[in-house]
């Protein structure tokens, strides 16, 4: 406020008072006090005061504006900033909540609770599947995990799987045994259709049921579960089967019936490693586990009374065991001429349950 504006106030205001203090003159009888020279004061002071404050406010507005637009200038400075360090990419703030920091890549998947687990074009062998378009499903345990994953995988049921056909070994050579396939031949059926029980009773039924049954057994005992054929029909050849288990499972147990025509049970028994192909990869390195595995399952089923064949295996050139890169075997549960009812099916799941058991980490590769 300029210095000739206050002195026309001040005037105004002494001219209001000098009217006031005539007024109270005339009713100085009343019994309303009059205003004395003291008040007066009081007032011009009061309103002085107000004017001061008032230039006060305006300057500290003026102030507060100046701030904010500095305050506005820095924030667009900090966040230009912010772009290029972002742009440049050499460094990531960690407190940065628009940065996700992620844990560090260990190796080893993390897979979730009923996950359909895919062929992945990257892994060792996937190129020499043919079927490879199904998926297989991991269960968790519930508790007591033991942070192992049996693979289990129901025998047969791929439809279509008959026409096609796979490399026996990956590198090409021919078959050292006979069995669904010639011995000599270079390549075998993709997946075969499986044999007939004499009750009419198709083998890729009965694998599927007693791989449920195993299935729930080993969950209940805390061990993650990777069913290879989680209905009657995956599309996963063997070499997809065995491979999807060979970087997702622990170890891998297929489940079969001997289709030999015999008119009686003979028995249980696992498929061994023939010697003629304990020197090709990946046999070398891992024959002696897929054996070790297979007779500490037979070894579990006699225990439960369950009739083992001979002395428990049998040598065959199988194209599972030929790409396997984890303790893996074949398990014939018996023939055409078995029983199959659900009370044998849970005897044979005890047995394998008890090898399973024995056998442990020592053969089921431990996840880290």
């Amino acid at each position: 406020m300029s210095k000739v504006t206050r002195i026309i106030s001040v005037s105004m205001m002494l001219t209001v008072l000098s009217a006031i203090i005539l007024a109270g003159c005339g009713n100085r009888h009343s019994d309303k006090a009059g205003l004395n020279k003291s008040d007066i004061t009081e007032t011009i002071s009061q309103t002085l005061e107000s004017e001061k404050d008032s230039q006060m406010n305006s300057r500290s507005e003026e102030n507060t504006d100046t701030e904010i637009t500095d305050a506005e200038i820095t924030d667009t400075e900090a966040e230009d900033s912010g772009q290029a360090d972002s742009e440049d990419g050499s460094q990531e703030e960690t407190s940065n909540p628009y940065i996700i920091v992620r844990e560090p890549y260990t190796g080893v998947p993390v897979y979730e609770d009923m996950e359909h687990i895919y062929m992945n074009t990257t892994w060792e062998y996937a190129d020499h599947s043919a079927i490879s378009d199904g998926y297989a499903v991991l269960y968790k345990a519930a508790s007591e995990r033991k942070n192992i994953i049996v693979g289990v995988n129901a025998g047969h049921g791929t439809a279509g799987g008959s026409s096609v056909r796979t490399l026996c070994h990956p590198d090409g050579s021919p078959k050292s045994t006979g069995g669904s396939t010639a011995a000599g031949a270079t390549t075998a059926t993709a997946v075969s259709g499986g044999m007939t029980f004499y009750d009419g009773t198709p083998e890729s039924e009965v694998t599927f049921r007693m791989a449920q049954i195993l299935r729930d057994r080993l969950l209940s005992q805390g061990y993650d579960v990777l069913m290879v054929r989680d209905d009657a029909d995956v599309q996963l050849d063997n070499v997809a089967r065995t491979v999807i288990c060979n970087n997702v499972a622990d170890c891998h147990i297929s489940l079969h019936w001997d289709g030999d025509g015999l008119s009686y049970d003979k028995g249980c028994f696992y498929i061994a490693v023939p010697d003629a192909i304990k020197d090709m990869e990946p046999v070398a390195t891992h024959w002696q586990q897929h054996n070790a595995l297979g007779a500490s399952l037979v070894n579990g089923l006699g225990d439960v009374g369950m009739k083992i064949h001979g002395s428990g295996s049998m040598a065959i050139d199988l194209t599972q065991t030929s790409y396997s890169t984890i303790p893996s075997v074949d398990m014939e549960l018996g023939n055409a001429s078995s029983d199959h009812s659900d009370e044998t099916l849970e005897n044979i799941a005890d047995g394998l349950m008890a090898g399973i058991n024995e056998i442990g980490r020592a053969s089921c590769r431990e996840r880290v």
